[in-house]
């Protein structure tokens, strides 16, 4: 098909003149000394349901952020839900910051001696935990242990670790000969140990 058939025929192009850019038109913004046109409405409050006024885009804007949207609310409890709304109504949320104060004076204390104290209050931690340990009731299984090694049920992890040494030297195969039921004494005691130190005693 060509532009000289007949379904082109007495067709023109059709040419777009430069369109100027053309400033709305309407009424003048009713914010005072404004010049701009007014194309944006913002309500003028309560009493006056359906009445607008007419601001520009950057006035209506100014306009809204001061507006009492509810009514119901005093002057005083605008101003605060308009400062909350500021932080976005939550409880802003983080560290505190503290007045500062004097530096600190560097400690006179000799850096080996806090890790003495360190070393004392864990092991006080320690003997206290175990004292605990002691005072519950013992469970099946320690009382059974605690009779297998031939153990008081207040002895102390030393007391434990040294009768547990004892046994094996004890019934080793190689002091007894290969004695079976010395096997089996060895066994218990092993159990035995596992069982108190895996419940804290030793």
């Amino acid at each position: 098909m060509t532009s000289d058939s007949k379904i082109f025929v007495g067709v023109r192009p059709i040419r777009k003149s430069p369109s100027k850019h053309q400033e709305p038109s309407g009424p003048n913004c009713q914010w005072d000394e404004c010049e701009k046109t007014g194309s944006h409405r913002a309500p003028v409050g309560s009493g006056a349901e359906g009445t607008y006024l007419l601001f520009c885009a950057e006035h209506v804007q100014k306009y809204s952020k001061g507006y009492n949207y509810s009514p119901a609310l005093s002057d005083v409890e605008t101003a605060r839900y308009q400062r909350e709304a500021a932080s976005g109504l939550r409880p802003t949320v983080g560290t505190r910051i503290r007045q500062p104060t004097e530096a600190p004076l560097p400690s006179t204390a000799r850096s080996g001696s806090a890790k003495a104290v360190n070393a004392r209050k864990s092991a006080a931690v320690r003997q206290a935990a175990n004292a605990a340990l002691r005072v519950r009731k013992l469970k099946v299984l320690e009382a059974k242990a605690f009779e297998t090694l031939g153990l008081s049920h207040d002895a102390t992890p030393e007391e434990i670790r040294s009768r547990y040494k004892e046994q094996l030297k004890m019934h080793h195969p190689d002091a007894n000969q290969g004695d079976r039921n010395s096997e089996n004494e060895l066994r218990a005691a092993i159990e035995a140990y596992k069982i108190l130190k895996l419940n804290g005693f030793c």
